[in-house]
């Protein structure tokens, strides 16, 4: 068994978790409240703009030139194509993109995105991947179980969300799994031993990241900030 298929294995109950959490399931029936889709766009945005530096780190750390032109590659097709599920989302909720640009953070968002960081700026690269790895493969995973369970047609609300991780992220993931492996392959048991916790706190924040927007998730004592 591959080093990725045993990640996948030990983390099916979090896999399964995250396709029955409530705002997925919201997606797949097209029924979500307003300020859920907002909330969730707001902060997935910022998500996005983090995981760019995420994948510019990993980047940074390669020595193959394959690999390199495969990360700039990905780079590309956050800052190009996946504002388009956003956008999808945004014409449900009747709000403009741009006015959602530049929320504060939620708290989940805020652990997730520093979990990420964190590996970033201290890990290998196979930790860097392990850490990413969750976002596009559990997505990937909720389209591709959505065409099939749903069987959404262009009148379903977020057909376009449903059809654009269930098809145009196979190849990400499948690439990505491919390249873990590699360095699984020479890896310490150490450094294996932190790919595979570094991946498992990622899922666990994937769910977090859903039930966030569910909830509407804020910090528990609001404060005015007042500009000096």
């Amino acid at each position: 068994m591959t080093f990725s298929a045993q990640l996948r294995e030990e983390t099916e109950p979090l896999f399964e978790a995250i396709y029955q959490h409530p705002f997925v399931r919201g997606l797949a029936t097209g029924k979500l409240e307003k300020e859920q889709i907002i909330h969730y766009v707001k902060q997935d945005a910022e998500y996005l703009q983090a995981f760019i530096k995420i994948y510019a780190a990993a980047l940074s750390r390669c020595t193959d030139k394959e690999d390199i032109a495969f990360f700039h590659q990905q780079i590309a097709f956050v800052l190009d194509s996946e504002t388009h599920p956003h956008q999808n989302l945004c014409r449900v909720a009747g709000v403009s993109y741009d006015e959602l640009q530049g929320a504060p953070l939620a708290p989940s968002a805020h652990h997730y995105i520093h979990h990420m960081l964190q590996v970033a700026k201290e890990g290998t690269l196979g930790e860097i991947i392990a850490v990413l790895l969750p976002c596009p493969w559990t997505y990937w995973e909720i389209g591709k179980r959505m065409l099939t369970d749903v069987q959404p047609d262009p009148s379903h609300p977020f057909y376009e969300w449903i059809t654009f991780y269930g098809g145009l992220t196979d190849s990400i993931t499948v690439e990505l799994c491919k390249r873990l492996d590699q360095l699984a392959e020479a890896a310490s048991e150490k450094e294996k031993e932190k790919m595979k916790q570094h991946f498992i706190l990622s899922c666990q924040l994937e769910y977090k990241f859903w039930d966030m927007a569910f909830t509407v998730e804020e910090w528990p004592v609001p404060l005015e900030v007042h500009s000096s």
